[in-house]
């Protein structure tokens, strides 16, 4: 735990996590300015659009996927590199997705935004617009993949926690500029989002360029590169379509159901346990490159310990985070945003539970990811995925209530998770027995202690306590019960030493 590799992981993870904690307290702060600015409705309206867009890019997010790994696996070889080959070929399929996607956008998404969604007739124009623009800013996005995953690929972590300065710096002007126009504000927010989408693009466009000649885009067609990648897309759009499905089309049968308002509840839950979430991302972001590079040099016993560990410390990352939210729901969307819709207490502690099941699938992923061989990976884990949105679907219309819906996805994400484990138990040797005892067994003892201490200690003597101390208090509870029962002794070593090392 103490070599170059993890140090170079830990230094990544650092600079991912400055990253993190500023892009997170400016959405936690224009979230509620957002909110109150443009009302309930509006919010709604702009986060089912949005989010209706990015449903279509369902081939980006299986061609993002397949970019990543195969430009670190080259990198990760120790000889036969083709990065540039690999860097022109991405690109030029992502242009090709971006133009796809805007004819899909604007036909038949267009239609369904129209004749399907339940959105006020009053607000149908500000909606097609903010259509519009969440269509091209995505177009842009798609564009800007084949760049981030260089960045990613050489571990640059650094990079993106500069340009994310400038990122928050744009996002907080535009919150002061909405209220600068008295025209629709809601279009006014969707322009001035695709123009800081395009500068954040062209800052990453014009790094890369200039640090990794790799990455100088050039007129390049390779029919193997290309047929290799675009099996290996085939079969992981599959996965991601179930994905997106699952998540963004559940939204949009809430909306058909109950219209607006309940999408703004969810957008606040999704913001919230996604800004928590963005820690464990941060933290697997700086992972993958080495389980990718360390499948291509066949270093197996390195893979099998970065799967483990990053399993764990994943769970116990976003456990720690997410203990006070839980436990002070209804206080914490309070102070942060004052009055919330209906059902946002409960959508987001329901939430949190699931990413705290998905955060331990993440290092798997990668694994499958890593091998190329994702047919079965894709096809199980995908259809499984998939049946969260006819269940969903079902349950509303035999009456259920809207939180409904992510207890079903509870339940599909525990089966997913269990296909997953299953299907690496062969792919790559993964030690099962070991993984449940490092992971699975370490983290139910975590949230059985938590939840006991808590009760005895916290509701039967200290029930009087404040919002604040009480947080203190669980963190503090949480924190030495990870440091007990949740890590060995060696890892607990080098913890206790490299805390002394730095004081």
């Amino acid at each position: 735990m103490e070599n170059n590799k993890y140090k170079r992981m830990a230094k990544n993870a650092g600079m991912l996590y400055f990253r993190m904690l500023l892009t997170m307290g400016v959405a936690l702060y224009t979230s509620r300015v957002i909110l109150q600015t443009l009302g309930v409705e509006d919010f709604g309206i702009y986060n089912v659009v949005a989010g209706f867009v990015t449903m279509l890019g369902f081939l980006n997010s299986a061609m993002s996927s397949a970019t990543q790994r195969f430009l670190t696996f080259e990198l990760g070889k120790s000889q036969t590199k083709d990065v540039r080959g690999v860097f022109s070929m991405s690109m030029n399929i992502h242009i090709l997705i971006a133009i796809t996607i805007f004819f899909l956008g604007e036909t038949i998404g267009l239609w369904f935004l129209k004749t399907q969604m339940t959105i006020p007739m009053d607000r149908m124009f500000a909606a097609e617009w903010v259509f519009h623009l969440a269509l091209i800013s995505f177009m842009v996005n798609i564009i800007s993949v084949p760049y981030n995953a260089m960045i990613i690929a050489n571990e640059e972590m650094s990079v993106f926690a500069r340009v994310s300065i400038i990122s928050v710096v744009l996002k907080l002007l535009i919150v002061f500029m909405l209220t600068w126009f008295g025209t629709d504000k809601l279009i006014i927010y969707g322009v001035l989002s695709l123009i800081v989408t395009i500068i954040i693009f062209l800052i990453y466009k014009s790094y890369c360029e200039n640090k990794f000649l790799d990455s100088r885009f050039k007129l390049f067609w390779d029919k193997k590169i290309f047929s290799v990648m675009i099996s290996f897309t085939s079969w992981n759009m599959w996965g991601n379509v179930a994905s997106v499905m699952s998540s963004q089309g559940v939204n949009v049968v809430l909306n058909i159901f109950f219209g607006p308002a309940v999408n703004a509840a969810t957008a606040i839950a999704t913001q919230a346990s996604g800004a928590l979430n963005s820690f464990v991302q941060n933290l697997q972001v700086a992972i993958n490159p080495q389980i990718i590079k360390s499948y291509a040099a066949k270093d197996m016993l390195y893979m099998h310990q970065l799967v483990c560990y990053g399993a764990k410390y994943n769970f116990f990352l976003l456990f720690f985070l997410s203990v006070p939210i839980l436990v002070n729901t209804d206080l914490v969307l309070n102070i942060w945003l004052g009055s919330t819709p209906d059902y946002t207490s409960i959508f987001l502690r329901l939430t949190i539970i699931n990413i705290l099941i998905n955060c331990i699938s993440a290092p798997l992923m990668t694994s499958a990811q890593a091998t190329g061989k994702i047919k079965l990976y894709q096809t199980l884990v995908g259809g499984i995925l998939l049946l969260n949105l006819p269940i969903s679907y079902l349950v509303l219309k035999l009456g259920g209530e809207p939180y409904v819906v992510l207890f079903v996805g509870i339940v599909i994400s525990i089966f997913a998770f269990l296909a997953r484990l299953l299907i690496l138990k062969n792919l790559i040797s993964l030690p099962i027995k070991e993984y449940l005892k490092e992971v699975i067994g370490r983290g139910l003892l975590i949230v059985a202690s938590v939840g006991i201490l808590y009760y005895l200690f916290f509701i039967l003597i200290l029930d009087t306590l404040g919002f604040w101390l009480d947080s203190v208090f669980i963190s503090i509870l949480t924190l030495v019960t990870i440091v007990t029962f949740g890590v060995g002794k060696s890892e607990r070593n080098v913890i206790v030493r490299q805390i002394k090392k730095r004081l």
